[in-house]
C-alpha cells in the first residue's frame, strides 16, 4: 500500500487488480487516513484526473488508466498496530482464488471491538499480494470454508455468481430436537436490529428481507439432529435464526440458542457453536470448470458427534465417517 499522504502530486497507473473498481472506492482504499469528505471534495473539484481528464465518483477504472492524485496533507498520527501474521489451513488455491478453512472464534475482518480479522492477518502474511479480498463472510463462531479473491475481476465475478444464486453453499448444523426427514424449504423474512446493549441481532419479521434456507436431515442422534443447510439467500445469521424460530436451536449458539442447554454442554467440554461451512460448488470464473470444495469437520465437532453417537448403529457411524 502506497503512502499517499504527501505534499506532492501522485501519479498511478492502474493494473489488472484495480480494473473495474470505482474511482471513489479506489481512492478511499489507497488514501488511508484521508477523510471521506475530502476524497469526494477533490473528485468534485476536478483535482483528481484520469488520463488527464475529469471524472465523477462513479467512474470505473480500466487497466492502463493513469490517475493523478493531488497533494494530500495529514497531521502526524501514531502508527497503527500491525496485524499479526496468520496462515489459515488452505483447502485450495490458484491464480484467482483461495479457499481457507476458518476455525471457530476467529472474525473474518476487523471491527466491532476486533482489531484484526482473517483478511487483515492474511494480508500481513502475504505482503507481496497486490489484491486480496473476502468473497463472502462467515460469522465469527462459524467454522469452515471461506473464499478470498486474488484478483478484482474474480471478486466481481464471484459476487455476480452469488447474486444470481449460482453458488451452492452447504452447512452442517447440530440442533436440539427431532427434525423430520425430507427436504424442507424455510422462507421467512428477516430483519436486522440493534439491541439496547449495542449488539446486532436478527429476527423473523414480515417487514424484513426475503430469505430462503433448504434444510435436510443427515442423521438423528437421540435428542439431537444433524442437519444439512443449503443457503439460497445470504442474510445475516440466516441459518441460526431460521432454525431457532422453528424451535430447533443450534447447539452452542450464544445469540439465538438454548442458553441453559449451552451451559450444560459447556460443563461437559463442548464450548462452541455447532455450525460449519461444509461445501461450496460453483463454476470457476477463470477456467469455466465446476469447482467443488469440502471442509472436513473440526476435531471438536467430530468428537462431539462420536460422543452422542457412541451407541449408534453402523449406519450412524458411517455418516460420521463420511462427514469427517
Amino acid at each position: 500500500m502506497k503512502d499517499l499522504s504527501k505534499v506532492s502530486v501522485q501519479q498511478m497507473e492502474i493494473g489488472s487488480e484495480g480494473a473495474g473498481q470505482r474511482i471513489d472506492n479506489f481512492l478511499l482504499r489507497e488514501c488511508k487516513g484521508v477523510p471521506k469528505s475530502h476524497i469526494y471534495r477533490i473528485l468534485r473539484s476536478g483535482e483528481v484526473r484520469i488520463n488527464s481528464g475529469r471524472v465523477d465518483a462513479t467512474y470505473r477504472l480500466r487497466e492502463g488508466d493513469r490517475v493523478r492524485i493531488p497533494p494530500l496533507r495529514l497531521g502526524a498520527k501514531a502508527a497503527a498496530p500491525k496485524p499479526p501474521r496468520m496462515e489459515l489451513p488452505l483447502l485450495y488455491e490458484d491464480e484467482g482464488l483461495i479457499a481457507a478453512n476458518k476455525p471457530a472464534g476467529v472474525a473474518v475482518h476487523g471491527g466491532s471491538g476486533i482489531s484484526h480479522g482473517v483478511i487483515e492477518q492474511l494480508r500481513a502474511a502475504r505482503p507481496e499480494a497486490k489484491f486480496l479480498e473476502l468473497v463472502h463472510r462467515l460469522d465469527r463462531d462459524t467454522s469452515g470454508l471461506l473464499l478470498l479473491a486474488k484478483k478484482r475481476s474474480v471478486l466481481v465475478a464471484m459476487h455476480e455468481l452469488i447474486r444470481a444464486g449460482q453458488m451452492d453453499k452447504r452447512y452442517l448444523a447440530l440442533v436440539h430436537g427431532s427434525w423430520r426427514p425430507g427436504k424442507q424449504h424455510i422462507k421467512l423474512k428477516l430483519q436486522r436490529h440493534v439491541t439496547g446493549a449495542g449488539e446486532r441481532r436478527v429476527s423473523v419479521d414480515d417487514e424484513g428481507k426475503e430469505s430462503h434456507t433448504v434444510i435436510e436431515l443427515e442423521r438423528a442422534f437421540g435428542a439431537y439432529s444433524l442437519l444439512q443447510a443449503q443457503l439460497k439467500t445470504g442474510r445475516t445469521h440466516q441459518i441460526r435464526v431460521h432454525l431457532a424460530h422453528l424451535g430447533f436451536p443450534i447447539l452452542g449458539d450464544d445469540k439465538y440458542g438454548d442458553f441453559d442447554l449451552n451451559k450444560r454442554l459447556a460443563k461437559q467440554g463442548f464450548k462452541r457453536m455447532f455450525l460449519h461451512a461444509w461445501k461450496l460448488a460453483f463454476v470457476h470464473p477463470l477456467t469455466g470448470a465446476k469447482l467443488k470444495l469440502v471442509a472436513p469437520l473440526p476435531s471438536e465437532l467430530e468428537d462431539f458427534l462420536r460422543h452422542i453417537g457412541c451407541d449408534a448403529d453402523d449406519r450412524a457411524k458411517s455418516v460420521i465417517k463420511e462427514i469427517i
